[in-house]
């Protein structure tokens, strides 16, 4: 398996949260206690999976938001069309070598021309809430200046399509797409991007903001900082932990100007936003993995979100904290600084964290494509100086990714005693399955392995709001089977089969039984 291929499976899940459990339960994260004697519902005959009365035991709230996700890029298609610049992507996928298959994400899903029919099948899915991304490209082509009206009125008319569904229009600004023009100039290490992006966010709450009110600035800020300027497993494909922090510093910055950009154009906006976060655990009961832990947690999970919440960095560094390498400014603590209205993360699977402080950093060792260097001495990075890992314990998704249901229960559970019971929107979850339409059975997708992660991860989310957490609403991931960025068309994560050929569309036996629970609130 390439490192590309397996980083982009791994991606959804580059992050990490320390959780603060006793004593037994730390023994049962390294195998000292049997799950089943830890975990409630949980089944002895196969790690991690939830009993089926759970299941049906299980309730959503009356006015709980069902929804899917989606990506400009992974979607849209239409790359050079109506005034759209080129974006970092473009050229990523442009690049020979980069993408598997050797294909672009130049037509996709070929959304942007046939949105409509996609709206049409959410809402026959029940579907009350879309996340969906604005290409920045195809509004600023180099990403500053004035608005390319064409690309304004491409996601207006998408808006009124949600809303005339009864869809609300959910709107992350940035899924990774940056200008390439922009990169051009210094990319996110560019303490300038900030200001850049703010003016970008001003003008799409401007002319989209009597109808949007759910904002969001970006898409796993982390990963795009880590993944394109340390790991250089994407676009712009940069090993350099200096650059990593700068443009750390600056996504985070860009986050609050565009916090306060948006509430200037649009009294109507809330603001929050979608992180990448997965629970980890120490690996053992040590004082030093607990630690390291801690810090997987601070850096990969609540980074941004501490500084919007309050203004400061959370404790996520060996040592000192490297701040005139992150470009940190005085006064920039009030820049950071712009509380959220709710707080959106998505869940996939698991980490367990060891620590490698007391080792000798070397750079350069194996990476492994879960967002750390794995094998390398001295962990993962010069600062924070731990080891992740995937467990193999549950069983993997066709994806690569570990099966652990439990774990959006003690995501959602921390996130919510750390900010005080904020507001909670799951804002991508899912798994990718290979099932295809089944010729036999008149062209059905019988996903079955889908529903069972559905039904078992929504059990424990049910359980999560039943013990007290504020979960308003759960956005799967994703709509329709789409470009899976450098794993291309050879991943599927959609409730609704693509032929990427004909562009046919059909919805599997999981986008059925997912429009049954939107309905009823139930899972069986």
């Amino acid at each position: 398996m390439d490192r590309r291929q397996f980083a982009v499976r791994s991606l959804a899940t580059v992050a990490g949260v320390a959780l603060s459990r006793g004593e037994d339960a730390a023994r049962a994260q390294s195998g000292a206690v049997p799950a089943s004697e830890q975990l409630p519902g949980l089944l002895t005959d196969r790690p991690g999976a939830i009993a089926d009365s759970v299941i049906r035991a299980a309730r959503f709230p009356e006015g709980f938001l069902w929804g899917t996700a989606t990506a400009s890029y992974q979607n849209e298609g239409a790359w050079n069309e109506d005034g759209k610049g080129e974006s970092i992507w473009d050229r990523f996928a442009h690049t020979p070598g980069k993408v598997r298959g050797g294909v672009t994400g130049d037509v996709a899903c070929d959304q942007y021309h046939r949105y409509a029919q996609d709206i049409a099948l959410a809402k026959q899915l029940n579907m009350k809430s879309q996340r969906f991304s604005i290409a920045w490209p195809r509004i600023q082509p180099d990403g500053t200046g004035a608005p390319n009206m064409r690309g304004i009125d491409h996601y207006s008319r998408f808006v009124d399509t949600l809303l005339e569904a009864g869809i609300r229009p959910w709107c992350t600004m940035y899924h990774w797409d940056l200008p390439q023009a922009l990169e051009d100039k210094g990319g996110w290490p560019n303490r300038d991007l900030a200001g850049y992006f703010a003016d970008y966010a001003g003008i799409l709450a401007k002319h989209l903001g009597d109808r949007i009110t759910v904002w969001a600035p970006f898409n796993m800020p982390w990963a795009i900082a880590f993944m394109g300027y340390a790991a250089g497993a994407f676009p712009p494909c940069r090993t350099s932990f200096a650059d990593f922090l700068k443009a750390a510093h600056t996504l985070a910055l860009a986050q609050a100007e565009a916090h306060r950009a948006v509430k200037a154009a649009s009294p109507h906006a809330t603001f929050g936003s979608a992180y990448e976060m997965a629970p980890a655990y120490p690996k053992t009961d040590s004082e030093d993995d607990r630690a390291a832990a801690a810090r997987y947690h601070a850096m990969n999970n609540v980074f941004f979100l501490e500084a919007a919440m309050k203004g400061r960095y959370p404790k996520a560094f060996v040592g000192e904290p490297p701040y005139e390498r992150m470009g940190f400014k005085a006064g920039d603590e009030k820049l950071l600084y712009a509380p959220l209205d709710w707080v959106g993360f998505h869940y996939y699977t698991r980490r367990v964290v060891s620590d490698a402080s007391k080792e000798k950093f070397e750079s350069g060792g194996a990476f492994s494509g879960t967002e750390i260097e794995n094998n390398s001495p001295g962990g993962r990075d010069p600062y924070t100086r731990f080891r992740a890992a995937m467990p193999t314990e549950g069983p993997l998704t066709d994806s690569g990714l570990e099966v652990w249901p439990r774990g959006i229960y003690d995501l959602v559970t921390q996130i919510s005693r750390e900010y005080d019971h904020p507001v909670i929107e799951i804002t991508e979850s899912g798994c990718g399955y290979l099932d295809e339409p089944d010729a036999e059975l008149g062209g059905r997708v019988p996903d079955g392995r889908r529903i069972e992660w559905y039904r078992e991860t929504l059990a424990e989310l049910a359980r999560a709001i039943a013990d007290g957490a504020r979960v308003r609403a759960y956005h799967a991931w994703t709509l329709l089977d789409n470009f899976q960025w450098a794993e291309g068309y050879t991943e599927r994560y959609g409730l609704i089969y693509t032929d990427f050929r004909s562009q046919k569309r059909t919805i599997k036996d999981s986008g059925y039984w997912y429009a049954k629970v939107a309905a009823s609130g139930k899972l069986d």
